[in-house]
């Protein structure tokens, strides 16, 4: 089969090119046949998706629109699989090419601002469905800023794009939060399918390049007693509540009594502002350390992940999945988390770690969620096998075999 990737950036820029860096080579492996259409080459100190040597790849930024549209047309695809474009009108010009599916990672074209959540007077979930009812919580909510051109331009965009998605054959969610999301919207409950997301190597030890039953009993001695590790990894933005996480820190230190360092992977614009709180917080919380890695690949990231104790997910939006938490889950790391959007999909209290209420989230809510995964050394390593059980769910070869029986489905006459 001849499969079309159509995406912004041809850079593993987040989730989602990581997600299509071992997509492509598990398609590649199988057989089929691939190519990569993008907007752009950016950001360039990240290393590009991977390819096979034989496959096409089309950037519009650096052989230009037409070029790279007529190169898609002509490559003739037998079926297109999208992850969304910046430009709508770019984007209905790729479904020319063959019969496409959309895999839905966030809001596209049900939200003006594609974060469904209002901001003010804080950041809390919104369910509405889109319409131009929007346009009569954007300031009042600050849904999207202040400025009236804004908002009209993003809610025509927007419209513009729902109105693209129905020319998809289908539209593929990671969740069934995202999936009930877009039935809402008055698509079709058989043309939105439920797919898992993949995990390589899910619940595998290996995957940490470590001997699991010593990783166990390290950790499991170090919740016992000693300084314990928290970990935060995604988007540096204000929706991804890595502030909120900070003012839980000192709740958390007084409920637990140990030392704890928190360890900070990722970038953003929120970045600094989070760097000035904690060195704020740290000044007057002599127990407590904060570090912030950066961007870290994901060879980087699970030896990390490896040796925390913890994996907080504190975002207040209506997170679409949260594949953090089943790739921490490979290696054996619950999470706490706000009970927000797709992340019920793969935390359940109780099992693989603790959620705090998320209508609206609260620092004291994500402080008792995180102290109810570390206070008891044996709880704590039930939620640890429960975690890289859970993870087991979440197989490359699964997601390649559902999506694989998708295409044919939706590329025939």
């Amino acid at each position: 089969m001849r499969i079309a990737i159509v995406t912004w950036t041809r850079r593993k820029a987040g989730g989602v090119e990581t997600y299509l860096d071992g997509l492509l080579t598990a398609l590649g492996r199988a057989g089929h046949q691939t190519a990569l259409f993008c907007e752009v080459d950016l950001p360039a100190d990240r290393p590009p998706v991977s390819t096979d040597d034989e496959a096409a790849v089309w950037c519009i930024s650096r052989i230009g629109l037409d070029k790279a549209v007529d190169s898609l047309l002509g490559w003739h695809p037998d079926v297109i699989y999208g992850h969304g474009l910046s430009d709508p009108g770019v984007e209905a010009r790729t479904l020319y090419a063959a019969p496409a599916v959309l895999f839905a990672h966030g809001y596209r074209g049900i939200c003006i601002s594609g974060e469904k959540s209002f901001k003010y007077p804080e950041v809390r979930p919104c369910g509405r469905r889109f319409g131009w009812q929007c346009l009569m919580h954007f300031y009042p909510h600050r849904c999207g800023g202040l400025n009236p051109a804004t908002m009209w331009r993003d809610f025509n965009r927007e419209s513009r794009r729902l109105a693209i998605l129905h020319s998809y054959r289908a539209i593929v969610t990671g969740s069934s939060h995202m999936r009930e999301e877009y039935i809402k919207h008055r698509f079709s409950p058989q043309g939105v399918r439920l797919i898992r997301l993949p995990v390589e190597n899910a619940g595998s030890a290996a995957a940490c390049g470590i001997n699991a039953s010593v990783e166990a009993n390290t950790n499991r001695g170090r919740v016992a007693g000693g300084t314990l590790r928290l970990a935060f990894v995604g988007r540096m933005e204000p929706v991804k509540g890595g502030g909120k996480l900070l003012d839980a820190l000192p709740l958390v230190l007084d409920e637990l009594g140990r030392p704890l360092q928190v360890i900070f992977v990722g970038e953003g614009r929120e970045r600094s502002r989070w760097e000035r709180q904690a060195v704020r917080m740290q000044s007057c919380q002599p127990r407590l350390e904060i570090q912030f890695k950066g961007w870290l690949e994901m060879e980087q990231l699970r030896p990390l992940l490896c040796d925390s104790d913890l994996l907080v997910v504190p975002s207040l939006w209506p997170e679409p999945f949260g594949l953090i938490g089943p790739q921490a889950g490979s290696c054996g790391l619950p999470a706490a988390a706000f009970d927000v959007g797709g992340i019920g999909d793969w935390l359940t209290a109780g099992v693989n770690g603790h959620l705090a209420p998320g209508d609206p989230p609260s620092a004291e809510g994500l402080a008792r969620a995180i102290t109810r995964c570390l206070k008891d050394p044996a709880d704590h390593q039930r939620l640890r096998k429960g975690a890289s059980n859970l993870a087991r769910r979440f197989s490359l070869a699964a997601h390649v075999t559902d999506l694989l029986g998708l295409f044919a489905e939706v590329s025939r006459p």
